[in-house]
């Protein structure tokens, strides 16, 4: 009899299989394991945007190379042909012994004033689905240089030759010079030839030999004016060869980015473009006003400073940035999908799981190549409004319950809102960020309390 009740009993109450008991607890495991599959993808989406940008820039490049690419001006300056005495050992029948070797230098002098105006146009062109921004500006260099009294160097006077002395400009692409540069020179007009007289300081630029019946003197006070049209992209920078250099430039450009050693004093940026005022002086760069060539050949020691002429386009950087918040979305939303399911005692398969978060990842797929065409906040919009449609029906499919389904979507729909917001900040983006997190949080520990994890809802 007592072993009929209890075989009665085993019926009545048949124990639970570890599945059964673990329910929750598998699906759980399960879920995470979809996340870190859907890891796979966010990674190629990393690679396309890459290749996308890549290419973007390969277009730039192509552009540049046809037009002109980004431009520093340098000068003017003079330069002196001058020889130095340098002493060279040597070994003669064994013995060690000394002679002195004349080697070809040269004194390069800097203006004493030097002002630049400018006006940069500029216009878009197009390669494929990219714009490039390229740029014509005529250039105006005023000034005066003043031949010292001294050169402050150990060079024999006898050594230094005057008469060879020619005015040198920068130009570091002359692809970019699109018309004859005219020189004012005292009275005289001068003509520029392409190539410098030494390299040592630049690479690129022009020169022109001094009237041979002016020679130079020390005390000399020689104004100059020098016309410049110049055309480049990308960006216009300047090295502060005066004394005193001052520039002044204006621009349609509306979106310019100021860099280099030196910041305008003045700007201004408006819907028709910008104004900038710069001024340096001789005592905010390492170099002093009569060097020679071996003392400074780096171009970088120059001290340029200018403008970036660049479309805001942005799209790339922007697609990057909301894919690091992929995993955020995929795992809140898993977690709104898995209480959703406890609670209406609904069951979604795990390969259903998979399909909603290919869906949250086509997101990215479907905001890269709009924002091409559109835009990136067009194509945000239109691609999160895609994306939440597809996953509120197929969410109400697998549910049957309408409102839950839309829900569900009005939950979605705030956190693409809260990621775009996160995206388009930058000070504050931190601060919101945890905030939000810590709001997120606290809900899901809220939601939280009201499961049995060992048997479902309480």
């Amino acid at each position: 009899m007592e072993t009929q009740i209890s075989f009665s009993n085993q019926e009545k109450y048949p124990r639970q299989g570890f599945m059964q008991r673990n329910a929750l607890s598998v699906k759980i495991i399960l879920i995470g394991v979809l996340i870190l599959i859907l890891l796979i993808p966010l990674a190629m989406i990393r690679g396309l945007i890459s290749e996308r940008s890549e290419t973007a820039s390969e277009a730039t490049t192509e552009v540049q190379n046809k037009w002109s690419s980004s431009q520093l001006v340098t000068g003017p300056f003079i330069s002196i042909p001058c020889y130095e005495n340098y002493e060279e050992t040597y070994y003669e029948n064994g013995a060690t012994k000394i002679r002195v070797k004349k080697v070809k230098n040269y004194i390069h002098i800097l203006p004493e004033l030097l002002d630049i105006t400018g006006n940069v146009e500029t216009e878009e062109l197009s390669r494929g689905l990219y714009d490039i921004v390229v740029y014509k500006t005529p250039l105006v260099l005023k000034g005066k240089f003043i031949i010292p009294e001294h050169f402050e160097t150990t060079i024999l006077p006898e050594d230094i030759a005057l008469q060879h002395a020619t005015l040198n400009l920068g130009i570091s692409d002359l692809r970019g010079i699109s018309e004859q540069i005219t020189v004012d020179w005292g009275k005289e007009t001068l003509q520029f030839n392409p190539g410098l007289p030494s390299d040592f300081i630049l690479s690129s630029g022009v020169s022109s030999v001094l009237p041979q019946h002016q020679k130079l003197q020390a005390g000399d006070s020689i104004e100059f004016s020098i016309q410049l049209q110049l055309k480049g992209s990308e960006s216009i920078q300047f090295s502060p060869f005066g004394k005193t250099t001052q520039i002044h430039l204006t621009s349609n450009c509306t979106t310019p980015s100021f860099t280099g050693a030196f910041l305008p004093e003045n700007r201004e940026i408006t819907n028709n473009g910008f104004t900038a005022d710069w001024k340096v002086l001789n005592l905010n760069r390492n170099y002093p006003q009569v060097f020679t060539s071996n003392q400074y050949h780096n171009e970088e020691e120059l001290s340029s400073f200018g403008v970036n002429l660049l479309l805001p386009v942005q799209q790339y950087q922007q697609s990057m940035r909301s894919v690091k918040y992929a995993s955020l979305i995929i795992i809140l939303t898993f977690v709104i999908s898995f209480f959703v399911e406890v609670m209406q005692k609904k069951n979604i398969h795990p390969f259903q799981y998979l399909l909603i978060g290919l869906g949250l990842c086509l997101f990215y797929t479907l905001l890269i190549a709009i924002s091409e065409h559109l835009g990136f906040n067009l194509a945000y919009l239109i691609s999160a409004i895609m994306t939440i449609i597809l996953l509120t029906l197929y969410m109400r499919g697998i549910l049957k319950i309408r409102k839950t389904a839309f829900t569900i979507g009005g939950l979605l729909a705030l956190l693409y809102l809260y990621i775009f917001v996160l995206i388009q900040m930058e000070t504050y983006a931190l601060l919101a960020g945890s905030l939000g997190l810590f709001i997120i949080l606290a809900v899901i520990m809220y939601y939280s309390q009201k499961i049995n994890w060992n048997g479902g809802m309480k």
